[in-house]
């Protein structure tokens, strides 16, 4: 599955909860609430996870995971891991976990 098609089921999934799809920089977002949760950039998916938290930490510990630049300009955001296509079967994960922090 590619990552956008990928992408397309996460968002499908998390509808009942009120995610949404929609831009950020650019680039294909899940929204909710008004905010960001989750950017597809490149074969990417990258999550608002929360810096500190047990989620990111696990997140960042894949490899190949890096926190999310979407300038590439070396500014990352910190409450935000990049996760490469390699883990995509984390990815619906991930993005529960990313939506449920914008709740909390």
């Amino acid at each position: 599955m590619t990552p956008d098609e990928l992408f397309d089921d996460i968002a499908a999934d998390l509808a009942h909860r009120g995610a949404i799809s929609g831009a950020m920089f650019g680039k294909r977002a899940l929204k909710a609430h008004g905010k960001a949760f989750a950017c597809l950039k490149d074969d990417r998916l990258a999550f608002k996870l929360g810096d500190g938290t047990p989620a990111h930490a696990e997140a960042l510990a894949l490899q190949g995971a890096e926190l999310f630049d979407p300038s590439g300009n070396h500014r990352p955001f910190k409450d935000w891991v990049a996760v490469p296509h390699t883990y995509a079967a984390q990815w619906p994960e991930l993005a529960e976990a990313a939506l449920s922090s914008l709740t909390s």
